[in-house]
């Protein structure tokens, strides 16, 4: 699938089939500079866009595998024993990172110190527990946060190609209107025929600009809206993965 910087080239020019390409090639080195940035933009962006659909893909069904897994679980370690299952979700590395701290935690509760025979008081193991647990909280957000912050790479591309196109089309379009006054000004005429090339530079130029934005922006807004769907999982999976850890420490 071509973008549409590449169609723009490619297609034929209804009526006036070979206009277009005689149009191109007479533009001047500036707006083909113009032209040839919009089209890079346009190849990125679109690149882009098909490398997060699939990830975005990918990682909303190990999600739904994975959240199905846990709510399912005997235990958390067994749940563990599997992560490696499925390593595109953001929940697999948020469990691995929160499952380590918890077997410390464990770990630390069988052997307290190097005199076992002293005892602690229950309040004080209680505020240790607590503190522990603030701990696996705090491992938990900053794992989900490094997920999403993976999962956003690049995505700022788009956003970028979306806002800077519109204004390379338009200094596409002003260069062209001042190729059509200079060339006004040089033969001395205002007829189409002197006009036409300059114009038909600004329009090209206009017209590369939108395409190439527009698809650029709805890309951005879209894999945004994902990213806020993909966080509000993380966040649930992270009170949901605290909850289980405590149920489990209270059994034992």
């Amino acid at each position: 699938m071509c973008s549409p910087a590449v169609i723009l080239f490619l297609s034929p020019a209804g009526p006036f089939e070979g206009t277009l390409w005689g149009m191109i090639k007479d533009m001047d080195l500036f707006a083909w500079i113009v032209l040839v940035i919009l089209l890079f933009l346009s190849l990125v962006s679109w690149a882009i866009t098909f490398h997060k659909i699939a990830l975005f893909r990918r990682t909303n069904a190990e999600t739904e595998r994975f959240l199905s897994l846990f709510r399912r679980r005997p235990s958390i370690p067994e749940v563990y024993i599997s992560c490696i299952k499925y390593r595109h979700t953001p929940l697999s590395n948020m469990l691995e990172a929160g499952f380590k701290e918890l077997d410390e935690l464990r770990t630390e509760r069988k052997n307290p110190g190097a005199n076992p025979e002293v005892a602690v008081p229950e309040e004080v193991e209680s505020r240790i527990r607590k503190d522990k647990f603030d701990v696996i909280r705090m491992t938990l957000e900053r794992t989900g946060q490094e997920e999403i912050n993976r999962l956003e790479k690049s995505i700022v591309f788009l956003a970028t190609t979306g806002n800077v196109s519109p204004f390379f089309g338009l200094l596409g379009t002003v260069w062209g209107i001042m190729h059509s006054f200079a060339s006004i000004g040089v033969r001395g005429s205002a007829s189409l025929a002197v006009v036409a090339p300059g114009i038909a530079e600004a329009l090209i130029a206009t017209i590369m600009g939108l395409a190439v934005a527009i698809p650029a922006v709805m890309a951005y807004n879209f894999f945004n809206n994902k990213l806020k769907v993909i966080s509000t999982q993380v966040d649930n999976f992270a009170l949901e993965f605290l909850a289980a850890a405590k149920k489990e420490e209270i059994v034992q």
